[in-house]
């Protein structure tokens, strides 16, 4: 009655083995260590090791260890307050090229290792670090893409120039395109040819406007959250490149989508925010456009040159006509290099994507003998005065920094000149990572301390170890033998859920600690449930064993149904949830999972395993 077949048991072994495999590199905690790496003009060598352990040396700051490893030189230490030290001492010494960067070195023995077992991560709130909820300008993209899709439509006009479909005027107004046309007959004839070109794009209607008749497009509502999930997408992941680029991937940081505008970004064990947020705001970008000759400044200034705007050159300040029709930006751009032109000048060397090399070919193609200029934009930040109060104001500073003469075909390679050495570091990083797709702004900062994350780690650990014994003790005490069962059972539940949760790398945080609490009230639950019934079996004169059979038996519906509706509040937690909500659901779910298993098939094996084969009086319980 009370047997399980021998790969019941073998499961639960497994199980069991596993667990303690995959959660023992827990118990190694990390050293708080520094990260050497060389740079695009500097290499870590033998030489850069003694520097390093010749400097730590004398200023006397003790280390565990300094060896090389896959990514440069890592400096073990015991605590964070001497690595702190020790890292400003070693970029004092070292040339500023060098990547210096905080972090964590794992102490996992090399056999569990192999076994791909591997410490979970620790959150913001438990190691210390930098934490910023940063703002898309959700209106900038959007008029960007109507700024493309006005392009689009002047490239449809060109290539039926025949049909002379140009309109009288376009332009972006209250975020819609408004062409403007002499007659019904020829709007109506344009509105045919555009709505088979932009049939999912573009939303077209028509009206009319003193003796002008007009076709106005709107982006429709699919192409709108399509763009905003991309801007995201996209300005996700050129921030992690940026923060790869300049640390050489020796930095961990965790960024993710936070609604529809935002982006949360974690920077476990750093402190210094300034570097930070310098990298990450940074917004540089380039614009190749024609020089435009058929008109004059002057005529720019009165509004007759249409198709053209005014821009200034940066050394001489002289004003220039460019066209308006942009040939290729930095979002073309695959790679770049800061270095310098055959006069030793700072200069940036980059490489175009395909589409870009074809763009650039065919415009130099069309356009030797003339001059195309390179427009860096910067946005910067002014403070002015506003009512009293002095309000941080973002400009979009755009100055022509080469206006050169074309000479002959180039398509893939070429340089840029005219920036400063700073300047062409900068955008090189920059174009290398790739331009943000609209700009963004730094909302919420905030610095978790590591002596902070420490007292979190410790708060975290007793609130667990005092829930435990409360329980623990309880059972033993309510269901004496087959309480300290049901305390097996517990231990094991929470060896599993460090297992899953190392084995996935999910990243702990306080939240994910108040999901084990939780989770280890809840994990006796099923086990008072059964007792309880097994009890009421005893009390109606049944014998143990078959108590014990019906126990189990009819508990386990009910123990289903409730594990079942908190799966389902922890799914929707997880799934509507953001951070930490996302952490204590995770937790949760591991948990319930796990004690189901524990709780029914491991108490039931060791019971089976222990009193199923034999004749019983009573039990104990």
């Amino acid at each position: 009655m009370n047997r399980y077949p021998a790969w019941k048991y073998l499961l639960v072994v497994f199980v069991v083995i596993f667990g303690m495999i995959y959660a023992a590199p827990n118990l190694f905690l990390d050293d708080p260590s520094l990260q050497i790496a060389g740079g695009r003009t500097v290499t870590v060598n033998d030489g850069t090791l003694k520097t390093v352990e010749t400097t730590l040396k004398s200023n006397k700051i003790e280390y565990k260890s300094a060896v090389f490893d896959d990514k440069g030189i890592l400096i073990r230490f015991a605590d964070e307050d001497v690595r702190g030290k020790a890292r400003d001492a070693i970029k004092k010494a070292l040339d500023p090229n060098y990547v210096v960067a905080l972090n964590f070195a794992r102490t996992t023995p090399t056999i569990l290792r192999n076994l791909g077992a591997e410490p979970m991560y620790m959150g913001l709130d438990l190691r210390g670090g930098l934490h910023f909820l940063i703002e898309i300008e959700m209106d900038t993209a959007f008029k960007q893409q109507l700024e493309r899709y006005k392009n689009d439509i002047f490239d449809v006009f060109k290539a039926n120039k025949k049909r002379k479909l140009r309109a009288r005027s376009m332009l972006i107004k209250n975020n819609t395109i408004e062409m403007k046309y002499k007659t019904a007959d020829k709007r109506d004839e344009v509105l045919s040819v555009l709505r088979s070109k932009f049939l999912s794009d573009l939303k077209f209607s028509v009206f009319e406007r003193g003796d002008a008749f007009y076709i106005r497009a709107e982006i429709t509502t699919q192409k709108i959250e399509e763009h905003r999930s991309n801007t995201i997408t996209q300005i996700i992941n050129v921030l992690k490149k940026r923060i790869d680029d300049k640390y050489q991937g020796l930095m961990e940081p965790v960024i993710v989508r936070q609604g529809d505008s935002r982006i949360v970004a974690e920077f476990p064990g750093v402190q210094d925010s300034k570097e930070i947020i310098d990298v990450m705001t940074a917004a540089a970008s380039l614009e190749f456009r024609m020089e435009h000759t058929g008109y004059s400044i002057a005529d720019a200034r009165a509004g007759k040159a249409l198709g053209a705007s005014i821009y200034k050159e940066r050394d001489s300040g002289r004003e220039v006509l460019l066209k308006n029709k942009l040939i290729i930006t930095g979002q073309d751009i695959t790679h770049a290099t800061a270095t310098s032109d055959q006069n030793g000048q700072p200069a940036v060397s980059v490489t175009l994507n395909a589409t870009g090399a074809s763009i650039m070919k065919d415009n130099t193609r069309e356009n030797l003998g003339k001059r195309m200029g390179v427009v860096f934009i910067e946005t910067i930040k002014e403070i002015k005065q506003i009512n009293g109060d002095n309000v941080p104001v973002k400009r979009e500073l755009k100055e022509v920094i080469s206006l050169a003469t074309i000479q002959g075909l180039f398509s893939k390679r070429f340089e840029i000149t005219g920036l400063s050495r700073a300047e062409s570091t900068q955008l090189a990083l920059l174009l290398r990572a790739g331009a943000l797709a609209a700009p963004i702004e730094i909302v919420e900062e905030r610095t978790v301390g590591p002596s902070m994350g420490k007292e979190n780690i410790s708060k975290g650990i007793n609130s667990v170890l005092i829930g435990f014994i409360i329980v623990v003790v309880f059972m033993l005490i309510w269901y004496k033998g087959f309480g300290l069962l049901a305390n097996v059972a517990l231990i094991v539940n929470l060896v599993l859920i460090v297992a899953v949760l190392s084995l996935f790398q999910a990243t702990l945080t306080l939240p994910g600690i108040a999901g084990i609490v939780l989770t280890v009230g809840m994990a006796v639950d099923a086990n008072v449930l059964i007792y309880e019934r097994i009890r009421e079996e005893l009390s109606i004169g049944n014998t143990p064993q078959a108590s014990i059979n019906s126990g189990y038996e009819k508990a386990f519906s009910t123990i289903l149904d409730a594990n079942v509706t908190t799966l389902i509040a922890a799914i929707v937690l997880f799934v509507f949830g953001t951070g930490p909500i996302k952490g204590f659901a995770t937790t949760l779910s591991i948990g319930i999972a796990t004690s189901m298993f524990t709780s029914i098939v491991g108490t039931r094996a060791i019971i089976n395993l222990l009193v199923g084969s034999r004749k019983l009086s009573k039990l104990s319980i």
